[in-house]
């Protein structure tokens, strides 16, 4: 926060030693660094990450390949043809937030799994096999090899936060996240005009545990911290944090989902690149912190609606949201 009531400035922080000994001091002064940002914010960005930032920029130019073909061609590999798994693309208005169309075209990918898979045969939701495009041939290798980058991030970041919670540093991979639900999006927001009043996405926060978030250098992410909306601007070298529902239930409010939103571009087509790090789906998320460490309600939220009251599995949460984004394709699922 800023109580002075200048420029509000989200936190860059070099995660280096997270991939160092877990009991070293260096560890820990990030992993407080972390808990921090996660108190006030729910919103950092990382440099340090060791991922390799050359596979973005061609993950970034095959995206724009893929966007830039005709729509019957994109229709190839459409979300409804993914059937339960929920992968592939959707067109421009197709995804809705909070029941308003968003102001951007996309693709859902997620882990890959074979046709043979448990999870597959059992008819579980969000799970299956991606669908690649035919063109670019390079965009399949591109996403599977990200997801991997990702995934080495995302387990490091985790064990900074749960040591910044005063837990073990395998506390999440032990009990959440061992067999973790990992989804990934590749967004393009088309560039419109000035005084454009629509929003590339409006408000909303994510469901999970934490979102690895690369985008192009357009710019357009702004955060709500309080009743004001700060910028995150793009640094080729940062990937940005930030926390989702079932963290805030976690701590009991004391770590904040926080909103966040889109700006349309006005120059260019934006890209970016989410990728969610969330609990098993069949996983119950509960409280690990004591009553007295719990954060105020956050009664703020646009949609009236706080995490903290939610119980069941993460699948149960996860579809529940899900089929608000795309009512139309849960109800053709029989869902």
């Amino acid at each position: 926060m800023n109580p002075a009531g200048g420029e509000l400035s989200v936190p860059v922080i070099d995660v280096s030693a997270l991939f160092d000994d877990t009991d070293s001091a260096s560890f820990l002064e990030v992993a407080t660094e972390i808990d921090a940002a996660c108190r006030t914010y729910g919103f950092f960005s990382i440099v340090g990450h060791g991922a390799d930032m050359s596979m973005l920029a061609r993950l970034e130019s095959a995206a724009r390949t893929f966007f830039g073909l005709t729509t019957a061609e994109k229709e190839q590999i459409a979300m409804p043809l993914g059937g339960l798994a929920w992968r592939g693309w959707f067109p421009a208005g197709g995804e809705l937030t909070s029941g308003i169309p968003d102001g951007k075209e996309g693709i859902y990918f997620g882990t890959e799994l074979s046709s043979s898979d448990a999870r597959v045969l059992g008819g579980l939701p969000l799970h299956g096999a991606n669908q690649f495009p035919a063109n670019p041939t390079q965009l399949g290798p591109l996403v599977l090899g990200w997801l991997d980058e990702m995934r080495a991030v995302a387990v490091a970041v985790m064990r900074g936060i749960s040591v910044g919670l005063g837990l073990s540093h395998e506390f999440f991979e032990t009990t959440l996240t061992a067999d973790p639900t990992v989804l990934f999006r590749i967004f393009s927001y088309a560039a419109v005009p000035s005084g454009h009043e629509g929003w590339g996405v409006g408000e909303h926060t994510d469901y999970g545990l934490l979102t690895l978030l690369a985008q192009d250098d357009t710019g357009g992410l702004q955060v709500r911290i309080g009743d004001r909306w700060t910028d995150i601007p793009p640094r080729p070298d940062a990937i940005v944090c930030n926390l989702g529902d079932m963290l805030e239930l976690m701590t009991g409010g004391k770590y904040r989902s926080t909103p966040h939103r889109v700006i349309s571009p006005t120059t260019r087509d934006r890209l970016s690149f989410p990728y969610f790090f969330d609990p098993t789906f069949a996983a119950t998320v509960t409280p690990v912190v004591d009553a007295a460490e719990m954060g105020a309600v956050n009664d703020e939220r646009w949609d009236g609606a706080s995490p903290l009251a939610f119980q069941g599995t993460y699948g149960d949460y996860l579809t529940a949201k899900v089929a608000k984004v795309f009512p139309e394709l849960f109800a053709s699922l029989g869902s």
